[in-house]
């Protein structure tokens, strides 16, 4: 359940998932994105954001990732970044990573287990809540540092008057063209953006849950880029 207030309850850490496989509120762990087959990566982890556990139980994976992260993306060996390259291009071109620091407002995402998609919301400086923005993934997988996934592309807008838009159909389009997803595969991928309208228009959680309203601890430090951000999991759940 969404709170309305700041959640002191935890404290901040590396965590293991604890005892029960769950993580406590201010813990600290990794959200993580697979590439998608590209060239030059070998499918490897290319994205990492060091987040702070919010709440985590058998319905609902929350993480807030503040303002000032570390965090690993991907870019052109060139140096070029990803959103500079020319769309036809932009999926061809050898890749490598690089630490970037997050800077503007935090990130809130929310992911049910399952699920082939998380949800995340977006504020204003003066924490006017803008937006939910649903990203199209894999079902996250579970690890002792974090969680894993490989993004797939497509995403939906959600605004707070209900109204909702595609958002990046000529990524997915130009994805689905460099070979990074099988028609398969896209079809599964359109579906579950379609079962995600289907939640939107009938306005169920997350969207009735209250969570625009959160705030994170103000006592929660910014989790660090750990060196080895991108080791291979000793184990992966779900």
């Amino acid at each position: 359940m969404a709170a309305e207030t700041t959640d002191t309850t935890g404290t901040a850490g590396t965590a293991d998932g604890g005892g029960n496989g769950r993580w406590a509120p201010g813990d600290q762990i990794l959200w993580r994105y697979r590439g998608n087959g590209r060239p030059g990566t070998g499918g490897g982890i290319h994205i990492c954001r060091p987040v702070t556990v919010v709440e985590d139980t058998a319905e609902l994976l929350a993480v807030w990732m503040a303002p000032g992260t570390d965090c690993v993306k991907p870019l052109l060996a060139d140096g070029t970044p990803v959103h500079r390259e020319p769309l036809a291009t932009r999926y061809t071109k050898p890749r490598t990573t690089a630490v970037t620091r997050w800077y503007g407002t935090g990130v809130l995402k929310l992911a049910r287990p399952g699920d082939p998609w998380s949800v995340w919301l977006f504020w204003d400086l003066d924490w006017r809540f803008r937006n939910w923005y649903v990203n199209l993934e894999e079902p996250l997988a579970r690890w002792a540092g974090g969680v894993d996934s490989e993004d797939h592309f497509l995403d939906i807008a959600v605004y707070p008057d209900r109204s909702w838009e595609w958002k990046d159909e000529d990524e997915f389009a130009q994805a689905r063209h460099a070979g990074l997803m099988t028609d398969d595969q896209a079809g599964r991928v359109r579906a579950a953006g379609h079962a995600a309208v289907e939640l939107i228009e009938a306005w169920g959680p997350p969207f009735t849950a209250g969570w625009e309203r959160w705030r994170p601890d103000p006592a929660w430090p910014v989790p660090a880029l750990p060196d080895d951000w991108d080791r291979t999991p000793a184990r992966v759940g779900t």
